[in-house]
């Protein structure tokens, strides 16, 4: 498969410290793709090397099936949006956007008719008189967006792209960037440590820790079929246990460890045996605390000792503090050789009951 971006083997070092061990992986053209991490993780460090602000101690980086290394940033077609916006604050809208293009010193007439089409793609073509401090957060964004597109870049890099950016806005921008994105057809990567905009804004993500790469595949995959202890525990809302065998249904996996991650979505809570479809293979628990989270409540309810949690619909008999509740561990995530593996309840093969 050709690639629009590639990675073979980078490592870099700042120091005694390691950005990037090993990294391999392959973009296809035309594809968003998130690289998610938490703080450290190497995520930014290969942005910044694709970009070519950084430069590989080993290993090969292409763009367009073209080697890059030795490239200056200025020459590999690409576009660079930064989480601060770095607008022009003497600038209007207009000459913001208009920018790159007269570094490439291309005609008035080529950059009239380039700015007026970006204006207009990012809903601001009103607002090309007006200087950045007269915008909002997310129209500033969106203008950086513009003059990053302006040059019509090979490839788009986004560092955090809406950090900078109030919660409201924020969720608003994620869907306008990807729909837009797709509309160009432009192969981009944004750097993020938010799971939700990840999941929410990504083709496929890419998740680093440590300096490697973990995982990658699309949002569902990395959800549902997480490869590593480290992904099932990064992903999702978890939470951990230490010892799975404790819980009914659960025996030892060959290898010492028993430890697992448990997802609120593994879980049925019921306030009485009736409500469960397996009574007699369900715990019994105590309930530790109720959030409420709009469309459920989340319940989180003690087991032996453990703190699980779950959600429950609205529509159901309400569980407080201190209530007794019932509990029916659909599935867990165990751990063998550094890998993660979905132990089903064995005791859903003994009843004939459809889950």
């Amino acid at each position: 498969m050709i690639y629009e971006v590639e990675l073979r083997n980078i490592n870099k070092t700042f120091g005694d410290f390691q950005a990037s061990k090993d990294v391999s992986f392959g973009i296809e053209r035309g594809k968003l793709i998130g690289l998610l991490g938490s703080s450290g993780s190497g995520k930014t460090t290969i942005l910044r090397m694709i970009a070519g602000l950084e430069t590989p101690d080993s290993g090969d980086i292409f763009i367009g099936g073209r080697r890059v290394n030795d490239v200056d940033p200025g020459k590999r077609g690409i576009g660079f949006l930064f989480q601060s916006y770095a607008l022009f604050r003497h600038m209007t809208v207009f000459d913001n956007i208009a920018f790159g293009l007269e570094v490439q010193k291309k005609s008035k007439s080529e950059i009239k008719d380039r700015v007026e089409y970006l204006a207009e793609l990012i809903g601001l073509k009103d607002f090309t008189d007006r200087f950045p401090m007269q915008l909002s957060g997310g129209q500033r964004q969106r203008v950086a967006f513009a003059r990053a597109l302006a040059p019509n870049p090979e490839l788009l890099l986004l560092d955090e792209p809406f950090a900078a950016i109030d919660a409201k806005v924020r969720q608003e921008l994620r869907q306008w960037l990807k729909h837009t994105i797709h509309k160009l057809g432009i192969t981009s990567i944004f750097v993020t440590h938010d799971q939700d905009e990840a999941v929410e804004v990504a083709d496929e993500i890419i998740i680093t820790n440590a300096g490697r790469v973990e995982q990658t595949g699309s949002p569902i995959e990395i959800y549902q079929s997480p490869k590593t202890p480290f992904v099932a525990k990064f992903i999702g809302e978890s939470v951990h246990v230490p010892d799975y065998t404790i819980f009914k249904g659960f025996n030892s996996i060959d290898g010492k460890s028993h430890e697992g991650i448990l997802r609120p979505e593994f879980l049925e809570i019921g306030a009485s045996e009736k409500e469960m479809l397996m009574p007699l293979a369900s715990e019994h628990g105590i309930v530790r605390g109720t959030f409420f989270h709009g469309s459920n409540i989340q319940i989180d309810v003690e087991v032996k000792g453990q703190i699980l949690r779950g959600f429950r619909n609205l529509e159901k008999s309400p569980l407080h503090e201190g209530d007794e509740a019932f509990v029916f561990i659909h599935r867990i995530y165990g751990f063998k050789d550094n890998r993660a593996l979905v132990i089903e309840n064995s005791e859903k093969r003994r009843e004939s009951v459809i889950i």
